[in-house]
């Protein structure tokens, strides 16, 4: 006669059959979970590499800003405990030395090792688990095993904008779209754990840090940027700080639906992109330059050849626009291999670009490239760090970057981003225009009692210009600009959001104007067209 099991072995595997249960219920789609509590601000869920995830933003006693609580949905305190046995056994079948985990050429077979030695241990423990359950148990023990832990699961928040590691003693620190800076419920176990995360970015990309090399500037295979420091450059602990690339890319109607801009400021900006004018975006650090940048290139002609220049990939044009995009690299190790903006400027201008989009003018031969460029025939638009367009014209025209004064002209508009640092709105400040005297005459000036774009002076330097290369009249010109704005608060009536879905009616407009305006007019979805 067979014996019973032990009760020890029959309390595991009803645990195990609950932990089950409880993952299968947690593995629905994201969903937003509404407020509970009277300190609860915000509460939602998303999914990190198959793993459930409930967030909790709640305001807590004696603490001054919210706190961030993230919680792994299916894991109960049971199933924890039995995946950390499973951990502990991996660590143990699984001999590997920190050279092999280190070593950027190994990391491929080391991450298939790993991958096979979890896929063994969880079907050897959970041999009732479905494939999705597995799926999920896996990429737990990975993200816990070989990646970065709770780091790695908040970087799969789209809500996030930044994750800041100050020191093993601090929370986890992070910036959320809505709410702003928040702690979070994440610690790191000690300095040496932040210094081997820190190690394995750098791995992840074929770069170094060390006691020697104590800085690390990166950027991930998904445009996330990665800045790390040891001690004792930074006196108070080892810091990792993640800026992530937004996975959903702003486009001109959410700026005018959330207030960022006017409808009329956006159709005066679609009017210098249409007939090629040239563009610098200014502002501050985090006002949402580029942001700004990517949702006015959606104004391009489908027709022409557009080339993107950046550190971090955050520009993403619709599909169907002619676009190579280009990234800088960091030298490697040896100091080596570098390639820089100016470097990119230059090749650029031997791919025929109809238009060239510049990530940020830091540097004087940046600068100098990019005059030359507009000089020779092509539009331009770059970000630039300046707080107004009078100071964005002192500093292009002053030591280090010192452009000519005779030279600044050929930029059409300059447009300020400006952000709230109180309250963390980002607004369009200025939109203002370069006179032939190479000075900055305001057209439009953000008002912080109405929040509102109000007009500041009369345009005299970029109307005479539309009016020089289009051959049309102020009246025509009017007609045009009312025209556009009608166009984007359409979008924004109908709400089209999506990058592909407002570049599919921006190329309309180009191609088939008169269509598109019915639509317009009749206030109809766009894709009702059918045959017409």
């Amino acid at each position: 006669m067979r014996a019973k099991p032990a009760k020890s072995e029959r309390s595991a595997s009803k645990a195990r059959s609950a932990s089950l249960k409880a993952s299968k219920r947690s593995s629905a789609k994201p969903k937003l979970v509404k407020e509970n509590s009277a300190n609860q601000l915000d509460q939602y869920e998303f999914t990190a590499k198959e793993i459930p995830i409930t967030v909790t933003v709640s305001r807590s006693k004696g603490e001054f800003v919210p706190i961030y609580d993230l919680r792994v949905s299916s894991i109960s305190k049971t199933t924890e405990f039995l995946l950390e046995k499973i951990r502990q056994e991996l660590i143990r079948e699984v001999n590997l030395g920190v050279v092999d985990i280190l070593d950027a050429k190994k990391a491929e077979q080391v991450e298939s090792v790993f991958q096979e030695a979890i896929a063994n241990l969880i079907q050897k423990h959970f041999p009732d688990a479905n494939a999705e359950t597995q799926g999920f148990l896996t990429s737990y023990l990975f993200t816990r095993s070989l990646g970065l832990g709770n780091i790695e699961l908040l970087m799969d928040d789209n809500n996030l904008e930044e994750i800041v590691v100050n020191q093993s003693s601090e929370p986890v620190w992070v910036y959320h779209k809505k709410h702003g800076w928040l702690k979070t419920n994440v610690f790191l176990q000690d300095e040496d754990q932040i210094k081997h995360y820190a190690a394995l970015i750098g791995r992840r990309v074929g770069r170094q840090i060390s006691v020697l090399q104590p800085l690390l500037d990166a950027h991930l295979n998904e445009g996330d940027r990665v800045n790390a420091t040891l001690t004792p450059v930074s006196t108070a602990g080892n810091t990792i700080t993640i800026r992530r690339f937004s996975r959903d890319p702003w486009t001109i109607t959410r700026l005018v639906k959330y207030g960022t801009i006017s409808s009329e400021a956006a159709a005066l900006i679609w009017m210098a992109m249409h007939y090629e004018m040239s563009c610098i975006i200014a502002g501050g650090t985090a006002s949402g330059k580029t942001s700004a940048l990517n949702c006015f290139a959606n104004f391009f002609p489908p027709n022409q050849r557009i080339v993107s220049i950046e550190d971090t990939r955050e520009i993403q044009l619709p599909s169907f626009l002619h676009w190579v995009p280009l990234n800088t690299r960091l030298p490697n190790a040896e100091n080596k291999g570098e390639i820089t903006m100016g470097d990119l400027l230059v090749n650029s201008l031997r791919m025929r670009p109809d238009r060239i989009l510049v990530g940020e003018v830091r540097r004087k031969r940046e600068a100098e490239t990019l005059f030359e460029a507009i000089h020779t025939g092509h539009s331009v638009y770059a970000t630039f760090h300046a707080n107004t367009a009078t100071e964005a014209v002192q500093r292009l025209t002053n030591p280090p970057i010192e452009v000519p004064p005779i030279m600044l002209p050929a930029i059409s508009l300059i447009i300020v981003q400006f952000r709230n640092r109180r309250s963390g709105q980002r607004r369009t400040f200025q939109v203002a225009e370069i006179t032939e005297d190479s000075k900055a005459n305001v057209i439009l000036q953000y008002d912080a009692k109405k929040d509102r774009l109000v007009t500041a002076n009369k345009s005299s330097a970029f109307m005479a210009n539309l009016r020089l290369f289009t051959g049309m009249s102020d009246a025509e010109l009017r007609k045009e600009l009312a025209e556009k704005q009608r166009v984007i608060e359409y979008l924004v009536a109908q709400d089209v959001v999506h990058v592909d879905a407002v570049g599919r009616i921006i190329a309309e407009y180009y191609t088939n104007k008169e269509n598109l305006l019915k639509f317009v007019t009749a206030k109809r979805k766009f894709e009702d067209a059918g045959a017409e």
